[in-house]
């Protein structure tokens, strides 16, 4: 098998972290630790046949165990916002930690991203795929129903990293299911000259806190229209409102048919490097985060400094704080039902 299995470390609770190692025939590589569903490191060719990490992390465990930036993470049960750590679902209101400032954020501080995951590896038709698995009890971080979870990474002959997420429930809750990966195409520097292009006419404004303002508006006219392909950092530091705010971009897009099935997202281009990024996703949306939290303190892979725009997160989900938005795409789970998501992150040169 196309698939290599490692001791990583142990968690705080003692239980064994492994990282599994996947590889197609065209030398792309995937390193994906139990902790966290984490993606450790993506190994993709460039234009000269060149390997490059694309995405930032650490090269131990043990800053994974402690606060960070959601690296690689697998997020859950519910990624982005929620306005001040309450939703009402039939009836009753439920309250979930409040980790970022007023506001919950990706799941809460015990969220997805720091559960170790049970893994079974096995190969398919498609390629090496690690299966992860984990239940969420009932009240777990707030969140009410046990609610069992399963993520698939599949590393395709087609060279795509390929993320299928599965989840069902035995009490009514809410779900919203990411991937929170920090990818540098070009390997090293800031993201500000990879070239970005979405399906997407409209984005989702927020408050000086980031929770949506409540209406969807067109990206046409200002720094959110991504139409056509052009430059991140091209008007990152126009004095657009939005773009104050979120100290760069830290945005929902709604994808023109998002939801339909798993269609284009966008597309991101490196020049240099010729390292090209689609984005194909079942979601109604996707996150775009610059990194803009990021200021050089914290070290990362061979003592990298991480400085702002080091990275950025093509995060495909629903909206942030859906729970309290009926006019947004529904993340109720109902018994019965199954959320399923798939997101695919299909690498090529140009």
């Amino acid at each position: 098998m196309a698939i290599e299995r490692a001791r990583f470390g142990k968690a705080a609770d003692g239980s064994n972290v492994d990282l599994y190692t996947l590889r197609n025939r065209n030398h792309l590589s995937a390193c994906i630790a139990t902790y966290g569903g984490t993606l450790i490191s993506l190994e993709v060719r460039d234009l000269h046949g060149r390997n490059a990490d694309v995405v930032l992390g650490f090269d131990t465990l043990e800053p994974y165990l402690t606060d960070h930036p959601y690296f690689g993470s697998v997020i859950g049960r519910c990624a982005n916002r929620i306005r001040r750590g309450k939703f009402r679902l039939n009836g009753a209101v439920y309250s979930l930690p409040c980790n970022d400032g007023a506001n919950h954020l990706h799941g809460g501080p015990r969220g997805f991203h720091t559960v170790n995951w049970d893994a079974y590896a096995s190969e398919s038709a498609d390629g090496p795929q690690l299966k992860l698995t984990h239940r969420s009890p009932n009240g777990d971080q707030g969140y009410p129903g046990n609610l069992d979870v399963e993520v698939l990474y599949t590393l395709t002959e087609r060279d795509e990293l390929r993320l299928d997420y599965r989840a069902a429930t035995d009490a009514p809750t809410i779900v919203n299911l990411t991937h929170h990966a920090y990818f540098n195409l070009a390997g090293e520097g800031t993201i500000l000259d990879h070239e970005l292009q979405l399906c997407a006419d409209r984005f989702v404004p927020v408050d000086e806190t980031l929770i949506p303002l409540g209406q969807l508006r067109e990206v046409q006219n200002t720094p959110f229209d991504f139409r056509s392909p052009r430059m991140i950092g091209e008007a990152i530091r126009d004095p657009d409102e939005q773009l104050v705010i979120g100290r760069g971009y830290d945005h929902t897009w709604v994808l023109n048919e998002g939801g339909s099935g798993c269609l284009l997202a966008g597309e991101i281009h490196e020049p240099l490097t010729g390292r090209t990024m689609s984005v194909h996703t079942t979601q109604p949306g996707v996150q775009i985060y610059t990194g803009n939290f990021l200021d050089g303190r914290l070290r990362g892979k061979g003592g990298t400094a991480y400085a702002k725009h080091a990275g950025f997160c093509f995060e495909t989900q629903h909206f942030p704080d859906s729970p309290n938005r009926p006019e947004f795409p529904s993340t109720v789970l109902e018994v019965g039902s199954v959320f399923r998501q798939t997101t695919i992150y299909r690498f090529s040169t140009r």
